[in-house]
C-alpha cells in the first residue's frame, strides 16, 4: 500500500503509537484502508456496490446525543463489535503499525474481521476509539459492507476483554474523499468516549479502488 498524497498528521492526536511515533491519522484512512475495497469486481449480484451515506450533508452540523454522559471506562481491548441494524457481529483484532509506520489492515484472508487501532483509546475510554474493516472482497460483501446504510440513532455495541459492554449511539455517517480528509475533525478528542468506524467508500474504479472512506461517528451512551 502506498502513501502518496496522504494528508499530513495533525499536531495533536489521541493515543500513543508504538516506538514513540505519533499516529498518522490522515494516512490511516488513505493507507490503512486503501486495500479494503479494491476487489469489488468479485461481487456477483452486487453491481451497484455498497450503500453510501449522503455526501451532500455536512457532518459538522450533526449534534451528538444529548443527556448526561456516562463516565469513561478504564482501558480494555475490544473483543467483539455488534451493529444489529446492519447485521454486523464480528470479532475484533488489535492492529498496530506496519514497518513503514502506517496502520496495518485486518488480514485479507478473513474479510469478516474488524480491527481496532491499539495505539488509540479503547472503546469506552475518554477519547476517540477507531475500528476499521473491509467493505468487500473477492468472495463477496465483507464485515462493513453495509456501513454506509447506518442511520443516526442506531447503536453500536462493543464487548471488551474486561467483560464490559460499551454502547455507542450513532450521530453521523459520512463519506469523505481521501484527499483533504478532515483527520482532526474525525479523530480529535471531544472530551467524551467516542467511536469511529471506517471502511472504504465513495466512487470506485478498477484501477485505483474507492476514492474515499465511509466514517461513522458515535458517542458512548451506556456501559454495562
Amino acid at each position: 500500500m502506498g502513501a502518496a498524497g496522504s494528508p499530513r498528521t495533525p499536531e495533536a492526536t489521541p493515543g500513543q503509537p508504538a516506538a514513540g511515533r505519533r499516529p498518522r491519522w490522515g494516512a490511516l484512512v488513505l493507507v490503512g484502508l486503501v486495500g479494503f475495497g479494491m476487489l469489488r469486481q468479485g461481487l456477483s449480484g452486487e453491481a451497484d456496490g455498497p450503500p453510501q451515506p449522503d455526501a451532500a450533508t455536512s457532518l459538522f452540523g450533526d449534534a451528538p446525543p444529548g443527556g448526561p454522559a456516562p463516565p469513561p471506562l478504564p482501558r480494555s481491548a475490544p473483543s467483539r463489535v455488534a451493529i444489529p441494524s446492519i447485521g454486523v457481529s464480528a470479532p475484533v483484532l488489535p492492529l498496530g503499525l506496519d514497518e513503514d509506520g502506517w496502520i496495518a489492515a485486518p488480514p485479507a484472508s478473513d474479510a469478516q474481521l474488524a480491527g481496532w487501532y491499539k495505539a488509540a483509546p479503547s472503546p469506552g475510554e475518554r477519547g476517540t476509539a477507531v475500528l476499521v474493516g473491509h467493505v468487500d472482497s473477492a468472495g463477496g460483501p465483507a464485515v462493513f459492507y453495509g456501513l454506509g446504510a447506518l442511520e443516526k440513532g442506531r447503536t453500536i455495541r462493543v464487548t471488551r476483554e474486561d467483560g464490559r459492554i460499551a454502547v455507542f449511539e450513532v450521530y453521523g455517517v459520512r463519506v469523505f474523499g481521501k484527499r483533504g480528509f478532515p483527520a482532526r475533525k474525525v479523530y480529535g478528542d471531544t472530551g467524551h468516549p467516542e467511536l469511529r468506524v471506517l471502511t472504504c467508500g465513495g466512487a470506485y474504479s478498477a484501477g485505483s479502488g474507492y476514492t474515499g472512506n465511509v466514517v461513522v461517528f458515535a458517542r458512548m451512551v451506556k456501559s454495562g
